[in-house]
């Protein structure tokens, strides 16, 4: 099958730190335009990339409808993902899109609704399903290794938003650009993470959100600003099957850089997923199975056959071409995910469970 042409919008950190190094270094896929209303950004994407003058855009309109793209790519804050996403389905051009997909579920339904219309191939960046960990676990659970699940326990921590980092009002700090804080940016891929490994939905959920930091500098200098999003995001859930759920999440976790842990807890056996504990970006797991092992208390880091080890940029390749797994996040996980997080917010907000199902 002919390469696949793609256009990118938005070229900040995670487009260059992900996303287009995914697409250079894909045999299927080709970055053919770019899209940004930053000049520094398209001067980025020139230098690096060779992308022509012709083929550097500040409107995605004109990206979407630019005859030699095939597929786009949305890498832009959140609140233009929606508008982004529904334009290139609307044109009936796959899309891969940055979590979380919308600002609130009613742009989630909208889209997810075009979409299917448009029966248009799609991927949600949830990135932590393509940890090789992550799919490990997710087949030992398959597999009834660890028996009748009764407790997930998923804990998310950073640490730039302490005041020792005097990080300004970035628009991560700003409910209009972000949608929610630390939740939307970190709780939003912890949510799909314990759904992708267990396989099983959330019911209901209560939670505790929070800001420490209510006011930063703006970025032009003019004085302070006020957050209006999390810093944090603790809450408990029911999941199908009977599974109990807490989440911990934070962008106050002195000390950590993308810290994950997740432990999973059945009748016949324990996981441990860890990120981020032994070396940076590096994913483990560790598994207690068998009653002497746990007797004896013993839980073995296990090494990860090469099968579980997938990148997330040729699987969205990997979807155009009908080749793909079925493990990557379509839209229509995004838009679950997004119920899920606009019930946190109203759960916090008014200090009770809220019913998912």
């Amino acid at each position: 099958m002919a390469v696949i042409r793609v256009g990118s919008v938005g070229i900040g950190g995670i487009s260059r730190g992900v996303h287009l190094p995914g697409i250079a270094k894909s045999p299927d896929l080709q970055l053919v335009a770019v899209c940004d209303i930053d000049p520094e950004a398209l001067r980025y994407a020139r230098e690096t990339y060779g992308i022509d003058e012709a083929h550097c855009f500040t409107d995605y309109h004109d990206l979407i409808n630019c005859p030699d793209v095939d597929a786009v790519d949305i890498s832009t804050p959140n609140n233009v993902h929606f508008e982004v996403a529904m334009a290139a389905a609307q044109a009936g051009k796959p899309y891969a899109v940055e979590k979380p997909i919308t600002l609130n579920s009613e742009q989630a339904d909208a889209l997810a609704q075009v979409t299917r219309e448009k029966n248009v191939k799609n991927m949600v960046c949830f990135s932590y399903r393509f940890k090789a960990a992550a799919r490990y676990a997710k087949d030992l659970i398959q597999r009834g290794m660890l028996g009748t699940i009764y407790h997930v326990d998923m804990q998310y921590y950073q640490a730039w938003g302490l005041p020792f980092c005097q990080t300004p009002l970035v628009w991560r700090f700003q409910k209009d650009l972000t949608g929610s804080g630390a939740l939307g940016d970190l709780g939003s891929h912890a949510l799909d993470l314990v759904r992708f490994v267990t396989g099983q939905e959330y019911t209901r959920l209560v939670s505790h959100t929070g800001t420490f930091i209510q006011e930063r500098e703006k970025l032009d200098g003019s004085g302070l600003g006020q957050v209006d999003v999390d810093d944090f995001s603790n809450y408990m859930a029911e999941m199908d099957g009977g599974i109990r759920a807490t989440f911990r999440i934070t962008r106050f976790g002195y000390g950590r850089g993308n810290y994950q842990t997740m432990e999973i807890y059945g009748s016949e056996g324990a996981i441990q997923y860890e990120l981020d504990h032994a070396a940076p970006d590096t994913d483990e797991i560790s598994i207690c199975i068998g009653q002497a092992n746990a007797e004896a208390h013993v839980f073995t880091k296990l090494p990860i056959p090469d099968k579980y080890k997938v990148d997330q940029m040729q699987s969205f390749a990997d979807i155009i071409n009908g080749k793909e797994d079925g493990m990557a996040a379509t839209i229509f996980d995004g838009q679950i995910n997004q119920h899920a997080v606009d019930a946190v917010l109203q759960s916090s907000e008014e200090g009770r469970w809220i019913t998912l199902q």
